[in-house]
């Protein structure tokens, strides 16, 4: 069975500064990928990142990861926050 647990994902915007939002994962699957996204207040999902299991850290212009396959897990970096960060981050796997 595959599973994500992710921390509280409202982030309250403090422009300029960086955040780290942080997902944990259960898979049995050998390759996989994860995703974040950002929903915005209409609803609407945003794509952000994805991140390959065979790969290194991906990178989205703002927006990086902290990938730790041994540990299952997976951080989302957004640098030098803007107003409209200020919304619901999910990250997903597949």
């Amino acid at each position: 069975a595959q599973k994500v647990t992710q921390d509280q994902p409202d982030i309250s915007t403090q422009v300029g500064q960086s955040v780290t939002l942080n997902c944990r994962y259960e898979t049995s699957w050998r390759y996989y990928n994860l995703f974040w996204y950002k929903q915005l207040p209409s609803g609407q999902m945003t794509y952000l990142i994805q991140q390959y299991s065979e790969y290194s850290n991906a990178r989205n212009g703002r927006y990086s990861v902290n990938f730790q396959k041994a540990d299952k897990s997976i951080s989302l970096i957004i640098s030098s926050l803007q107003l409209e960060d200020s919304a619901k981050y999910f990250c997903a796997l597949c």
